[in-house]
């Protein structure tokens, strides 16, 4: 009981009255040095450092004490702690249009000046970050036959964790060779892709390959710099034609030439690379036919060796008209002029052993014949036995003739480094054996290379990036792969195959490379595609090479804004305040871009509300009455930023809620000036009149209890009225001296909350026999009327301090304490008498049963029935 009186006089009740909670809100920018003051608490709150005990500040969560901030207990001053705030740490997913924001509260003791302090604080971005790219060197391949002003995505665009102004501003280059510069896009989110232009010819046979560096840039101050190695690699078009190296080519041979015998090799080049530098030869039309017959021409390697048998009858002069043949060329020409000379000494002979495979006198060897992998011997055989031979090794390539051990006039002919058939596919080779007499034979020994699987496919791009639009037709092409093996024949043939990650909703071709789609896409079910292609030749075994394909779907304004709900109801109380917030109206699109950006309208009512188009917060503009409209209803139209636009509404339900912003109004009496007759002879319990008032709020705002709170008359007391119908009674018989004006104050209150509101009126009682002189009343009426009006009603309480217990935050809770304790106590009471009768009962019997031992044990009896009395008593 002393615990509950405490609680309702005592300063410690359940919620004091100073209370209160704060917000305060600070901003900093990031990295700030320890021991920096952010704020006082204090000072902001604007708080009396006089008060007794004095104030003392506390942060609610320890974690924050130390790691990022530190508060003085005593004078409440916030400084930064020993961790550097770090914006990109603290708030990693932020973007540009979030503020970072570190909250925690902050509690001020004692508990008579109790608050909560919420505070926030905002951390700006500065430019502590340098741009960064996320692959050291980038490589954009260009064809060499780009047209100026040509555009080519840099995918890999550098990234800053600074926000805003603080973040990537633009790119140039280090060095752009007077060909190239830089463009930067922004797409819908804001991030910058930068687009190598080009500005000038390209000429891969010239240069092929560009090397510079991408500079990214921020905008802060100092400015920030990221770099990477940019490689601009030249691709190849067909756009050179086959040359031939010499003009004219002038041969001299003996008539004693042995068939298949080399007379010379014409050669072309073409600087474009691949099946663009292909080179076929041919006799033009105007070579004599016994000269095609004499000498034949190797239409691949242009290698020209004798085809027949010359005697003396063969012309001593042949001139062969060379053509070299390349894709879409007119054919380069070159003349061979072959001097036949006639022989009349037995010249040298050469025999040759072949080592290596021989087929129609070409020596086969595969390329990864190692190093000094013999081919023939050769045998030097001279019909003039004193005749002194020399014999030596023409031509180029990776062969040496050399003497075999002590033989005499035996050679081996040997590789001395490993072949390459990507390098070059044959070699030709001239034994020469020469006399004394100045006699020499040739014997052309033509290396052709085989061909091993010892180069992969090889894409022209290895990411290949793709758009595709939403909502595509089924079957729609995406593009063609190609990919290149330089190996010849089945080893270069190449097959595209998807990877085991592709989704089954594209197809590959396995011999053209085309890729297609055979569905629609979604962009809003899935935006990007990433899957790998693989490139593998027909070798054995076969090699292959993978490239990544990626396709990003971009989106279609196909999607309507869409409510979160069908419709939206919202209670709030009429006397919200002028752009007070009645609700959020939550609204999303599927689509992307400007496709997905929404604004919201109303479509009636907007005279009394207003909507942010942005967060879709819906205000009032004007203050409410629900007395005089209880609900609106508002529709809301969504339209995104597509086009062509879309859009959707819903309906608002506003409903206002009831404050006790009404006090009652009485109807009857109409005035404080009216008055009745009441007889003497009028029987108590008699219904004299009635007060009757209504109020405009609803609920317990409109409940109205009545209440009388002043009187005046010979016996005011005889009138009472009934609290709830306003009904006033005659309560005691009255005397023939109790007549004369009666004039009784009626409080009319409503219980709304949190404070009743109330009207009175004046209720005028004239008891007598007959209304003998009505002016002389109506000037009683006039006089102002001496009643002490009751300041507090019977039924309320007060507290010590002077607060009305309705106003006190437990006093429900106090009420049910109170019950409690006093049905505890009034339990305790009963069961100590009922114990205390039994005893006595007991005694009484006892002392009936054994007379002779009442005096020996009455004090003890005595004694023990006290103790337990005294126990039950504490109990």
């Amino acid at each position: 009981g002393l615990f509950i009186l405490l609680l309702f006089i005592g300063p410690f009740n359940c919620f004091s009255s100073y209370s209160q909670a704060n917000e305060i809100i600070y901003t900093i920018n990031e990295g700030l040095p320890k021991g920096t003051l952010i704020g006082t608490i204090a000072a902001d709150l604007k708080l009396d450092f006089s008060a007794d005990p004095p104030l003392s500040f506390n942060l609610a969560s320890k974690k924050i004490s130390g790691q990022y901030v530190n508060l003085n207990n005593t004078t409440g001053e916030l400084y930064a702690a020993a961790v550097e705030i770090d914006r990109e740490a603290l708030c990693p997913e932020n973007s540009d249009n979030q503020a970072c924001i570190l909250s925690f509260d902050i509690l001020i003791l004692p508990q008579q000046y109790f608050r909560l302090v919420k505070v926030k604080i905002i951390v700006k971005d500065v430019n502590d970050n340098s741009p960064r790219f996320p692959v050291s060197e980038i490589q954009v391949f260009v064809p060499e036959n780009a047209q100026i002003n040509s555009r080519f995505a840099i995918e890999h665009s550098a990234v800053d964790p600074d926000i805003g102004i603080h973040g990537v501003q633009t790119y140039w280059l280090g060095n752009d060779y007077g060909v190239f510069t830089l463009d930067v896009e922004e797409n819908e989110n804001g991030d910058l892709t930068p687009f190598l232009i080009v500005i000038g010819s390209l000429d891969r046979e010239s240069k092929d390959e560009y090397v510079t560096d991408i500079i990214a840039e921020d905008g802060g101050t100092p400015q920030h710099l990221g770099t990477a190695t940019l490689k601009i690699i030249i691709t190849d078009v067909n756009d050179n034609c086959p040359v031939f190296t010499e003009s004219q080519i002038n041969v001299t041979i003996y008539g004693n030439a042995a068939n298949g015998a080399h007379v010379t090799r014409v050669h072309a080049f073409d600087s474009d690379l691949g099946s663009n530098a292909q080179i076929s030869y041919a006799y033009s039309e105007r070579v004599l036919q016994t000269s095609k017959a004499l000498f034949n021409l190797d239409t691949n390697s242009g290698i020209i060796k004798i085809s027949g048998i010359m005697d003396g009858n063969t012309a001593q002069r042949h001139r062969l008209t060379v053509l070299a043949n390349g894709l879409g060329c007119i054919p380069a020409v070159t003349v061979v002029i072959v001097n036949i000379i006639k022989v009349f000494f037995n010249p040298p002979v050469v025999v040759p052993r072949y080592i290596a495979s021989v087929v129609d006198g070409t020596v086969y060897l595969k390329e990864s014949e190692p190093s000094y992998s013999p081919i023939a011997f050769f045998t030097i055989k001279d019909l003039d036995q004193n005749q002194k031979v020399d014999c030596h090794l023409e031509g180029h390539g990776p062969f040496r003739l050399s003497t075999y051990k002590t033989f005499i006039n035996e050679y081996l002919l040997e590789t001395t480094e490993t072949l390459d058939y990507e390098l070059k596919q044959n070699y030709e080779l001239t034994v020469v054996a020469k006399n004394s007499q100045g006699l020499l034979v040739k014997t052309v020994i033509n290396v052709q290379l085989i061909d091993e699987n010892d180069n992969p496919p090889v894409f022209k791009q290895i990411l290949v990036d793709l758009l595709l639009e939403e909502n595509n037709a089924p079957n729609t092409f995406l593009t063609k792969l190609h990919a290149t093996d330089e190996d010849s024949g089945e080893k270069g043939q190449v097959l595209y195959i998807l990877g085991s990650d592709a989704p089954s909703v594209f197809t590959l071709d396995k011999v053209s490379g085309v890729l297609m789609v055979t569905t629609s896409l979604d962009r809003e079910e899935k935006e990007e595609y990433r899957f790998t292609v693989r490139a593998v030749d027909c070798g054995s075994p076969r090699m292959e090479s993978i490239a990544t394909v990626i396709i990003t779907v971009l989106d279609r304004n196909d999607n309507s804004p869409r409510f979160i709900n069908k419709d939206f109801s919202f209670f709030v109380p009429e006397n919200v305040p002028g752009f007070g917030e009645i609700g959020v109206i939550s609204v999303s699109d599927a689509d992307s871009g400007k496709n997905g950006l929404v604004a919201l309208s109303i479509v009636n009512g907007s005279d009394i509300f207003v909507i942010d188009t942005g967060k879709g917060v819906l205000r009032v503009k004007v203050p409410l009455d629900r007395e005089q409209n209880s609900s609106y209803l508002i529709w809301i139209e969504a339209v995104d930023g597509g086009e062509p636009a879309l859009s959707s509404s819903t309906m608002i339900t506003v409903l206002l809620l009831d404050v006790n912003d009404n006090p009652p109004l009485v109807l009857f009496p109409q005035s404080n000036l009216s008055y009745m007759l009441v007889l003497p002879t009028t029987l108590p319990g008699s219904s004299i009149t009635e007060v009757y008032a209504v109020d405009k709020d609803t609920g317990m705002n409109a409940v109205i209890a009545y209440s009388i709170i002043g009187r005046k008359g010979p016996r005011p007391e005889s009138f009472e009225i009934d609290p709830g119908t306003g009904n006033i009674t005659l309560q005691k018989t009255l005397k023939q001296n109790d007549c004369g004006l009666y004039r009784l104050l009626v409080k009319v209150s409503d219980h709304g909350q949190p404070e009743p509101l109330h009207s009175t009126i004046m209720v005028n009682l004239y008891v007598n026999e007959t209304l003998s002189n009505e002016s002389f009343i109506e000037s009683l009426l006039r006089k102002e009327p001496d009643i002490t009006v009751e300041q507090v009603p019977p039924e309320r309480l007060s507290e010590p301090a002077k607060r009305k217990l309705d106003q006190f935050p437990c006093f429900p809770v106090l009420i049910a304490l109170s019950a409690a304790c006093l049905g505890l106590l009034l339990v305790v009471i009963l069961m100590s008498a009922c114990i205390c009768l039994r005893k006595q009962k007991k005694h009484k019997h006892k002392e009936k049963r054994l007379e002779v031992e009442i005096p020996l044990n009455t004090n003890k009896d005595f004694q023990a029935n006290e103790k337990k009395m005294m126990e039950i008593s504490n109990i």
